[in-house]
C-alpha cells in the first residue's frame, strides 16, 4: 500500500466516479482504475461494487475510508513538521557546556538565539569539560562547549572563542601588593583549585607546567567543583586561584578580590560535535549566530 494509492482511493470514494476522480487528480482514467484494482488485489478485499458502468463504495470501502483519510492526514502532518524544521519553526537545540562558558559566555547568546528562533526548544546541561565530551560522544547533546582541548576519535573539535585567565587573591593576601607574587613564585602561596577534568584546572596545570613546577610541590589547600565555591574560599582568605577574568570581574570591581600581577593565561573555548551524528538546522543556526558575532 502506498500513499499515492490511498490518495487515489479517497478521491474515487468521495466522488464514486472514476472519471471525475481522474480529472481531480490530473491523471488518466486507466491509471486511477489500475491503482484502485492494485490496492484491492494486494489486500484481497473489494472496496467498490461495480454496478454497470457505475462504481459504488461498499461496506468494506466505507469502513476503510476513514482509516485511509487518517493515514493521509498523518502524512500531511509529518510533511508539515519537516517543512517547519527546515524553516526553524520547530525543533530542538541540545547543548552541554562547561561551567565558565555556561555561567558567563553562553547566557546572552542563548537569549539572542531565543529571540530570533522562539519556537526552538532549548535543552541545556552543564558539566565539566570531560563530562561534556562524554555527553556529546553518547548523543546526550548535539553541541559541546568546553574550556579545554579534547582529543577523542569520535568527536570533531573546532575553535569557538578565546578566554583570558588571571590569578586572584583576597585583599589581605601577601600577593595583593604589586610585585610580590612575581618575586616569590607560584610556590609561595596556598592554592584553591577547580577539580581535575575541568577546563580551569587544565589551564592551571598548563600554567605551572610551563614554569617547570609539579602540582605535587604546591600547597593545594582545597579542590572544589565550581567557580563560585573556589572564589568564595579565596575571598575568605584561603589562598590564590587561577580563574577566568569574566568570572572574577564583578568581585574585583567590588574590591573583594585583587588581580595578581602574574602573567595572564590565554585559553581557548572549543566546540565539540560528533563526527557521524546528524547536524540539525537548529544547531547550525546557533553556530552561525555565534560566529557572526565574532565576524
Amino acid at each position: 500500500m502506498t500513499l499515492e494509492q490511498l490518495r487515489i482511493f479517497i478521491a474515487v470514494a468521495e466522488r464514486q466516479h472514476i472519471t471525475r476522480a481522474a480529472q481531480a487528480l490530473h491523471m488518466t482514467q486507466s491509471a486511477v482504475s489500475a491503482a484502485v484494482s492494485a490496492l484491492e488485489t494486494r489486500h484481497g478485499v473489494t472496496l467498490f461494487d461495480r454496478v454497470g458502468r457505475a462504481i459504488v463504495l461498499n461496506e468494506a470501502g466505507r469502513t476503510f475510508l476513514p482509516e485511509a483519510q487518517a493515514v493521509l492526514d498523518r502524512a500531511k502532518a509529518a510533511e508539515g513538521a519537516l517543512d517547519d524544521l527546515s524553516r526553524l519553526l520547530r525543533g530542538r537545540l541540545s547543548i552541554m557546556a562547561s561551567q565558565t562558558i555556561a555561567d558567563y559566555w553562553l547566557p546572552q547568546r542563548l537569549v539572542a538565539y531565543r529571540q530570533t528562533h522562539p519556537h526552538i526548544e532549548l535543552d541545556m546541561r552543564f558539566a565539566n569539560t570531560d563530562h561534556v565530551a562524554d555527553g556529546v560522544e553518547s548523543g546526550l547533546a548535539e553541541l559541546g562547549l568546553v574550556e579545554g582541548l579534547v582529543e577523542r576519535g569520535a568527536l570533531s573539535v573546532s575553535l569557538l572563542d578565546q578566554d583570558e585567565m588571571i590569578v586572584v587573591v583576597a585583599p589581605g593576601h601577601d600577593w595583593a601588593a604589586p610585585g610580590v607574587a612575581k618575586a616569590a613564585g607560584y610556590g609561595a602561596s596556598t592554592w584553591v583549585l577547580r577539580e581535575t577534568g575541568s577546563g580551569t584546572r587544565a589551564a592551571f596545570d598548563a600554567m605551572i607546567g610551563k614554569a617547570g613546577i609539579d602540582a605535587a610541590a604546591l600547597d593545594i589547600a582545597m579542590v572544589l567543583p565550581g567557580n563560585e565555591a573556589v572564589l568564595g574560599a579565596v575571598e575568605a582568605g584561603l589562598g590564590a586561584t587561577l580563574v577566568s577574568r569574566a568570572v572574577a570581574s564583578a568581585r574585583i570591581a567590588a574590591g573583594l578580590l585583587v588581580m595578581v600581577d602574574l602573567p595572564l593565561v590565554q585559553r581557548s573555548f572549543y566546540l565539540l560535535r560528533h563526527k557521524e551524528r546528524y547536524r540539525t538546522k537548529a544547531a547550525e543556526a546557533f553556530l552561525a549566530m555565534v560566529r557572526g558575532d565574532k565576524a
